[in-house]
């Protein structure tokens, strides 16, 4: 993303939702990309969604990846996840959603 010409701010392993959304509204960011191996992706994905809203921040652009089954893709969007990014996915198209769902 940073040879793409974004600005990213990387929080780390294991941050909680609460951590995420915080980062985001104090950094005033664009987007937040999500990535979950673990399985918790309905949960943690809904959580963010949730604080978001809660924030009144659901202008921020929220998208996933990781291993992430087909079948639970509709409900993430449903959320309001705009895209989700399985493995092998090139950054290229990563970065292209990204430019042309972000405002300039």
């Amino acid at each position: 993303m940073r040879d793409a010409g974004m600005e990213v701010i990387y929080t780390g392993l294991r941050q909680t939702p609460e951590q995420i959304v915080q980062a985001a509204i104090q950094e005033g960011v664009d987007v937040i990309a999500l990535s979950v191996l673990s399985g918790a992706h309905n949960y943690l994905f809904a959580k963010v969604m949730d604080l978001l809203q809660k924030a009144d921040a659901t202008d921020i652009l929220v998208i996933g990846g990781g291993i992430i089954p087909e079948e639970d893709v509709p409900g993430l969007k449903a959320l309001g996840i705009r895209a989700i990014f399985g493995p092998g996915t090139y950054t290229d198209e990563i970065v292209k959603f990204i430019q042309e769902s972000v405002p300039r």
